[in-house]
């Protein structure tokens, strides 16, 4: 089986987003730097409530999917449809922007950690003026399989194929066949993946150290790094002397012209002219 191996690493920098949220970017930290079909990958992380109380005022969204994926805190979700939902510890909510949704994520705590990440996912031409919609996806519906030696892999979306297991996420069915993964593994301690062959692939370690690739070839991926992954059938992650954690995200790239201005993703500058003009008049959604 062709193993994938690491060929690109784009270390996270610091910066701030929302009201003053301080935050942790790889992906999307400016445009070259995307890994289609996913254009961002945020990770925020902090026990002072000074660095996240802010939050994320009301704005816009315009022509993909976001990924809020909470480890530690509590967050609500309100949109002006009217929609609300909480984000506590260990859920997600997957939000389909479409043709336009305004919306804010708010901290509900004023002390303690809030901790976790957002990720974009473009949407295909075809998909990017659908209706918004959501997902709200709680803790005990996000399946957790226990490795032999102790790590666990909790599946967000996609199907994670391990040891012949296949364990099924609650995200499915969506145009970029997303793979989600969080996987723990401790130390001196190995995981496997197979990835569909076509699909573009990182991994992305928040605690740890991980080497990548077959033994004769492996290389070492730093914490808080996106390493971008080669084609391939299956991935090997095995850890060094100490824990790790770290997502896996794989999806089906659209191969399509992507034209961003802040919260729009299109394919045309005309059709970002539009959606800023959509908003400004009120009609974004």
């Amino acid at each position: 089986m062709n193993t994938r191996t690491l060929q690109q690493f784009i270390p996270a920098i610091a910066m701030s987003d929302g009201g003053g949220v301080k935050l942790l970017r790889s992906l999307g930290q400016n445009q070259t730097l995307r890994v289609d079909p996913f254009l961002m990958l945020d990770e925020f992380c902090s026990a002072n409530p000074d660095d996240y109380i802010a939050g994320f005022p009301s704005h816009p969204h315009r022509g993909f999917e976001t990924v809020t994926y909470m480890l530690e805190g509590h967050m609500l979700h309100e949109d002006h449809l009217g929609n609300k939902g909480n984000l506590k510890s260990g859920g997600a909510q997957w939000m389909t922007a479409g043709r336009g949704i305004i919306h804010s994520e708010m901290p509900q705590q004023e002390s303690g950690r809030m901790r976790g990440f957002q990720l974009w996912i473009n949407l295909p031409a075809k998909e990017k003026m659908k209706p918004a919609h959501y997902q709200d996806i709680q803790p005990e519906q996000i399946p957790l399989h226990v490795l032999p030696d102790g790590g666990d892999i909790k599946v967000i979306a996609g199907c994670a194929d391990i040891g012949g297991s296949k364990v099924y996420g609650p995200i499915q069915s969506l145009s970029t066949e997303p793979l989600f993964l969080d996987v723990r593994l401790p130390a001196q301690s190995g995981f496997s993946q197979t990835i569909a062959e076509a699909h573009n692939a990182f991994i992305y370690p928040y605690e740890g150290t991980v080497a990548i690739g077959m033994a004769e070839q492996h290389r070492i991926l730093e914490v808080h790094t996106a390493g971008v992954l080669s084609n391939g059938e299956q991935i090997v992650v095995r850890t060094t002397d100490q824990s790790a954690r770290f997502l896996l995200l794989a999806g089906r790239p659209l191969r399509e012209p992507v034209v961003q201005y802040g919260p729009f993703v299109m394919n045309t500058r005309e059709e970002i002219e539009q959606a800023m003009s959509d908003y400004k008049n009120g009609q974004l959604a």
